[in-house]
């Protein structure tokens, strides 16, 4: 039968697809393999949400086409759908983010026929697109796709192009696939989507009523939310929040810009006083809770001063760490028409919002230190365990833990990007 490799670049909601890809070749026969080996068939699942996923998705694709010439080359995702005009030559299937459950209708199409074969649709009338998991091997917290496509259309962002209207899964199905994963040994479950707190609004559902549901599923220890919109974050989501430990202490809350001015060229849907009362309100239900978030540097427009709010703001939030992205040029976007800030200032605001968030990292890390916290356990590697906890702190344990249990620890000291820790026995 024949072998093959995947690539996957970008966000979770594409490690969830390439997953569901990889059962259902494994199902029909197919052999999958690493990407750097020789494979019959290639499959890149791409990226675009920055210039340099775009460079990313190209070089793999190259790379795939040179490893082997005679191999059929699929290139998927975001980076295809928007791209249209990309072509390089080698590629078999252009596939964007329609039907990626039919691929492997599509690869034995192509072996049928030897003729290259285009499958991209930018139309914002998909539906959403069932796929189903119930094991994802190697990984010790599984993913769930519940949700995609994006309506905020964000002046600097692409992905409402080329994802589409917001869909999403039936509630019943997704409490289906949580129940299996979770008689499968899954401890921890992330639910994950493209705008994942606008999940149901295509449908008699919302998100606070998931999540209800959900942390009543017997065995589920951890539940985590891949990330989520401050607005989004309505009081009866924080009613779960409150009444429910299975949502695990950490969320991933993006901020953007710390400066109100930027925020309304970003065209967000938040001001900066709406978004330090909620981060308030969540700390009054949840005190010791990591919130994490993303910013981005030198958007079109953005001036020294905007960007000292910026990080006056990040230190006031106390982020437990950021996520820092220079602004990528997007063409097609309201903000790639703004005028641009140079390269040079955006990577030096970029240097020294990663040294602030380092800093806050640190701070949240001293607060946890002597204390005995639950880990699970991920990885092993030499005599080391490695794992997080429920407020995702990175935890580094002497000794050889069983992968995907969970364990008391001490909390001994920092050794940055970990937190040491020493085994409990209770």
């Amino acid at each position: 039968m024949k072998t093959v490799g995947i690539c996957t670049l970008g966000c979770k909601v594409n490690t969830y697809e390439s997953e569901f890809v990889i059962n259902k070749l494994k199902e029909k026969g197919y052999i999958i393999k690493d990407f750097d080996e020789i494979c019959d068939i290639y499959i890149i699942n791409t990226c675009t949400v920055t210039n340099q996923a775009d460079i990313k998705s190209r070089k793999m694709i190259r790379s795939a086409i040179k490893k082997n010439k005679e191999a059929c080359v699929v290139a998927m995702g975001c980076f295809i759908e928007g791209n249209q005009k990309f072509q390089e030559e080698g590629v078999s299937i252009y596939l964007g983010n329609k039907n990626k459950s039919r691929i492997i209708e599509y690869i034995e199409e192509y072996y049928k026929k030897k003729e290259t074969i285009k499958k991209q649709d930018t139309s914002l009338k998909t539906e959403f697109e069932d796929m189903y998991i119930d094991t994802f091997p190697g990984r010790t917290r599984a993913f769930v796709k519940i949700q995609d496509g994006c309506e905020n259309f964000c002046s600097y962002c692409i992905i409402p192009y080329v994802r589409g209207k917001c869909r999403s899964k039936e509630l019943s199905t997704v409490i289906k696939e949580v129940k299996a994963l979770v008689a499968n040994d899954y401890k921890e479950v992330v639910l994950t989507g493209i705008h994942t707190g606008n999940y149901g609004v295509d449908r008699n559902e919302n998100f606070a009523d998931l999540l209800n549901e959900l942390v009543k599923i017997k065995g589920l220890k951890h539940l985590r939310i891949s990330s989520i919109e401050i607005t989004e974050l309505n009081n009866e989501v924080l009613a779960v929040l409150q009444k429910s430990k299975v949502i695990v202490d950490h969320l991933h809350i993006p901020l953007q810009a710390g400066s109100d001015r930027v925020l309304s060229l970003m065209n967000r849907k938040y001001d900066l006083k709406y978004f330090k009362e909620k981060i308030k309100k969540i700390r009054e239900i949840r005190p010791n809770i990591s919130i994490t978030t993303d910013i981005i540097v030198g958007h079109p427009e953005e001036k020294d001063e905007d960007f000292l709010d910026t990080l006056k703001t990040a230190k006031e939030l106390l982020f437990s760490k950021i996520h820092v992205f220079p602004y990528s040029i997007r063409e097609g976007t309201k903000a790639a028409t703004m005028k641009q800030v140079d390269i040079e200032t955006k990577k030096k605001r970029a240097r020294k919002l990663l040294e602030v968030s380092k800093e806050l990292e640190i701070e949240y890390f001293n607060k946890f230190l002597g204390q005995k916290i639950e880990v699970l356990i991920e990885k092993n590697k030499e005599n080391y365990s490695y794992g997080h906890t429920s407020n995702y702190l990175h935890i580094k344990i002497k000794g050889k833990y069983k992968k995907n249990s969970i364990i008391k620890i001490q909390l001994q000291e920092i050794n940055y990007p970990y937190i040491l820790g020493e085994y409990v026995d209770e």
